[in-house]
């Protein structure tokens, strides 16, 4: 089944609801990545969150979510936008650690519970949109729901799941968000409450062949489909982009390159695209 990500809207459009499957993109991050199980599972989760909230983004508008944890993983950075494309990475991606209590992959333990996620959106204004909260559990989900809570003042709920098979591939992933806007009754919310509290994680409904409709409909049985759109990864990177960042370190920095090594390799964190570079290329970035 191909990657997709569906909007709806409930209760005469009191509720908005986001819904995304991401298996391919998430096994596709775990090959460039060569990530181990624990770190794809958080991967996937940041990716399937990153996916969705730039399906709330318009146009050429993207953003970019940065968690900074405690944990082995250090650095996690996902890219998103409007269009449904995705790119990420975690500084180390070769973690793998112990079940957690409930015999699930440990993705806090991986991520850290101290430390923050910060969210930069850069909207076409003069200046990116930043917003930041600290890290409150480092299951991702639920520090995802304090961020929209806390940062963009929207009630929210965040479920995202990876499901990693035996062989360390992906076998489900994707996720939901919740929104409640102004207007509802207390009954209205509890009832949310109790249908959330109810579910079954998200990747055992996948497993179970439910569709993304199917999925929003256990949490709110009135659901109406706005829209879908395919998701996908997608890495920006190219050799022009490579070669201005070179032409940016200045002809010192080149010529000191092209003295020590005789040659640069410039590898991207994303894709994992290697760049190679001649002395006699770099000798030409000089002439630029």
């Amino acid at each position: 089944m191909n990657d997709y990500l569906i909007r709806g809207t409930a209760m005469d459009g009191k509720v908005r609801a986001f819904a995304v499957h991401t298996t391919n993109i998430v096994e596709e991050l775990r090959q460039r990545q060569e990530s181990w199980p624990t770190a794809t599972a958080a991967l996937g989760r940041v990716a399937s969150v990153g996916v969705m909230m730039g399906a709330m983004l318009k146009n050429e508008e993207k953003l970019t979510i940065q968690i900074k944890g405690d944990g082995p993983m250090g650095q996690i950075v996902v890219d998103a936008n409007a269009h449904g494309e995705v790119r990420a990475y975690a500084d180390h991606p070769h973690v793998h650690l112990p079940s957690n209590a409930q015999n699930k992959l440990d993705v806090a333990g991986a991520v850290g519970r101290e430390g923050s996620i910060y969210i930069i959106k850069d909207l076409g204004l003069k200046e990116p949109y930043r917003g930041s909260i600290p890290i409150i559990s480092g299951e991702l989900g639920e520090d995802f729901t304090y961020y929209f809570a806390k940062s963009e003042q929207t009630p929210s709920a965040v479920s995202v799941g990876v499901l990693v098979d035996q062989d360390a591939s992906v076998r489900a992933a994707g996720g939901f968000i919740i929104q409640l806007m102004p207007g509802l009754s207390d009954e209205e919310i509890t009832k949310i409450e109790q249908n959330l509290s109810q579910i079954k994680p998200v990747t055992e409904l996948l497993e179970e062949n439910k569709t993304l409709k199917q999925i929003l409909q256990e949490v709110l049985p009135s659901v109406q489909i706005m829209d879908q759109m395919d998701v996908k990864f997608k890495c920006h990177c190219s050799r022009e982009k490579v070669e201005e960042t070179l032409v940016s370190l200045g002809e010192a920095e080149l010529k000191k390159i092209i003295t020590e090594d005789g040659q640069a390799e410039v590898v991207c964190h994303f894709c994992n695209e290697k760049y190679q570079f001649s002395a006699e290329d770099l000798e030409k970035l000089i002439q630029k």
